[in-house]
């Protein structure tokens, strides 16, 4: 991989770097060599703006092909070398569970945002958020992280996900049509983009919960401008939700 050298710090005059940095291919070989350690990444990102901008072109953009190789190549196959959102948001989509702790989003629930060791994504499950009319668009949807015993909430699932080219997807042009608002004053933990609640625009089909193993009335879900899903799911007992995935 070629990478362009810069040395000095292009983006503040006051930074502390004043006597240069390592060249970014040197950067990049010491973090390949780390496989592209999330928790790294972040530390470099904190030491001068340089280093964020290096972090947010290329390292992000490694973790996310080295953690997701498959998904990272359908993301990218429509010939952008870039993604919606940036690829710092898409790293952390995929270790983060956004939890809710904030009040604006979730009211019912008060549980803390953290990261999580490994999640699996699947294209398959993501046609199961989309309404039939909308179901050639690509959205990969991650497993629920399961939170449970929650009081009167029962067990809790968070779950994410990512459309690609959501800028050209059906669900957008539908939201849009719809004249669907965007939250008042929630953002996005990944991006902080605004986001379009899809129960309010009523886009959420009864396809979704079964693949959850929810209960129907008690899921709820978010997408951004750039195309991020986050949603909460109450979760069914075991039992149940093996005869809810066999009747999908």
């Amino acid at each position: 991989m070629i990478l362009t050298k810069q040395y000095r710090c292009i983006h503040s005059s006051s930074c502390q770097c004043t006597k240069g940095h390592l060249s970014e291919d040197v950067i990049f070989l010491v973090f390949q060599q780390l496989n592209w350690n999330p928790k790294l990444i972040v530390t470099l990102s904190c030491v001068c703006k340089w280093f964020d901008d290096l972090a947010k072109r290329v390292l992000w953009k490694e973790f996310c092909k080295t953690r997701a190789p498959k998904m990272m190549l359908d993301l990218q196959s429509s010939g952008s070398h870039s993604v919606d959102g940036n690829w710092r948001a898409l790293g952390k989509l995929l270790i983060y569970c956004s939890g809710c702790s904030g009040g604006r989003l979730f009211n019912s629930v008060q549980i803390p945002g953290h990261f999580v060791y490994r999640t699996r994504f699947s294209r398959t499950s993501g046609k199961s958020f989309l309404l039939p009319q909308c179901r050639t668009d690509i959205l990969y949807v991650s497993d629920p992280c399961e939170h449970l015993d929650q009081g009167d909430e029962g067990d809790v699932g968070f779950f994410r996900g990512v459309f690609k080219s959501f800028l050209v997807s059906k669900v957008r042009k539908m939201l849009i049509d719809r004249a669907a608002k965007l939250h008042p004053t929630a953002v996005c933990p990944y991006c902080k983009a605004k986001l379009w609640d899809m129960l309010q625009a009523k886009m959420i089909p009864q396809s979704a919960s079964c693949r959850l193993g929810a209960y129907e009335d008690c899921i709820e879900y978010y997408v951004c401008l750039n195309g991020h899903m986050l949603g909460i799911c109450t979760l069914l007992p075991l039992s149940d939700s093996e005869e809810a995935s066999e009747s999908e």
